[in-house]
């Protein structure tokens, strides 16, 4: 059978591939630029057709402790917000990272800090990548830079989720989720059944049986030596998504000179950058993180015994350029170029920013 190409926004895949993949619950509060995601599902009623469940909390903060209560149950739940309530939900998200909860968290950025703009903006990536929420905890952290994959990305957040216990989030901006594009959506997968939802989570929470103990869902342990142990636990887990889930994409780095490093819509703007800096005679490449945790260090690392510089590129005041440098650990130079307040730079602003800050 023929694949099915559909035009939509970055969002409303979202919302598509959920039902299609098989998820079981979204909780969820409108906020722009963001909202069609819970609107698309609504009008969608998948309840009817999947039994997926779709909720309006009264509240980002009510929302997260209904993914929180549904993870714990080993369904496959999320939820999406934009910038000011992903905030809000930071407490239950490291609620849900310190139970060792699988589930599924989209934010589509806005401009801030506060309230800031609808427009779109990449300033929520200390945020997520370095722990938002109180602790030592870590978000599978995938950034999507196109409508497909919005829509693979959906699929690929709740496998990680559950074959790590961990939650995962999707972080895009305002424009991915806002631009129209043709997009493959996934094919419909069956709901797993209560049978199939014990054997892969034996650790959920599923009423009393008189065969098992039951178990417990908590990220509360009041004796600091098994605290530990439970930390302990999760930095070895999080070695290991580190060795084996980091994602990447290369654009013309063989022979590079100098490399750009850029997620989400501003690696789109990016390769324009490189092709325009080619025809002048300026070998420059792309490296775009597709997970923005775990970071690929060690890949821009090794560019950095083969290039003179890096420019990190950004719609912030600086955030991925400190892992930048951190990954380059002083071996070549590293500059940082965004715009701020929900303006988008073009390819010719990027191109002159690399000119002027390594005096080309």
């Amino acid at each position: 059978m023929a694949e099915e190409v559909k035009l939509m926004k970055g969002n409303e895949a979202i919302a598509h591939a959920a039902i299609r993949y098989g998820a079981d619950g979204y909780f969820g509060y409108p906020i722009t630029p963001q909202s069609e995601i819970l609107e698309t599902l609504m009008a969608e009623m998948p309840w009817e057709t999947t039994g997926m469940v779709v909720l309006q909390a009264e509240s980002e903060v009510s929302a997260i402790n209904m993914v929180y209560g549904g993870a714990s149950t080993g369904k496959r739940v999320m939820t999406s917000s934009s910038s000011p309530g992903v905030s809000l939900k930071q407490e239950g998200i490291s609620y849900i990272a310190g139970a060792e909860l699988p589930c599924l968290i989209v934010n589509v950025m806005r401009g801030g800090p506060g309230l800031g703009t609808i427009q779109p903006s990449q300033a929520d990536y200390f945020q997520t990548v370095k722990g938002g929420g109180h602790g030592d905890y870590r978000l599978i952290t995938l950034a999507p830079s196109s409508v497909q994959e919005m829509a693979d990305f959906v699929g690929l957040g709740f496998d990680l989720a559950f074959k790590y216990n961990n939650p995962a989030i999707i972080l895009a901006d305002g424009i991915i989720g806002q631009m129209m594009e043709k997009v493959v959506l996934p094919p419909f997968h069956t709901r797993r059944t209560e049978e199939e939802v014990i054997a892969e989570c034996p650790w959920a929470a599923r009423g009393k049986k008189a065969d098992r103990k039951p178990n417990i869902i908590t990220s509360l342990e009041l004796d600091p030596a098994k605290m530990e142990e439970n930390n302990i636990r999760f930095q070895a887990k999080y070695r290991q998504i580190e060795k084996n889930e980091v994602r990447y994409e290369e654009f013309q780095c063989e022979d590079a000179d100098y490399l750009l490093i850029a997620f989400g819509s501003s690696a789109r703007i990016c390769q324009k950058a490189v092709e325009n800096a080619r025809a002048e005679g300026i070998k420059l490449g792309l490296l775009r993180p597709i997970t923005l945790w775990p970071f690929p260090t060690n890949v821009i690392a090794n560019y950095a015994n083969q290039v003179k510089g890096m420019l990190s590129v950004e719609l912030n005041a600086g955030q991925m350029v400190e892992d930048v440098r951190l990954a380059v650990n002083g071996k070549v130079k590293v500059e940082h170029f965004g715009r701020l307040g929900g303006i988008v730079f073009t390819p010719d602003e990027v191109l002159n920013a690399l000119k002027t800050k390594f005096d080309l």
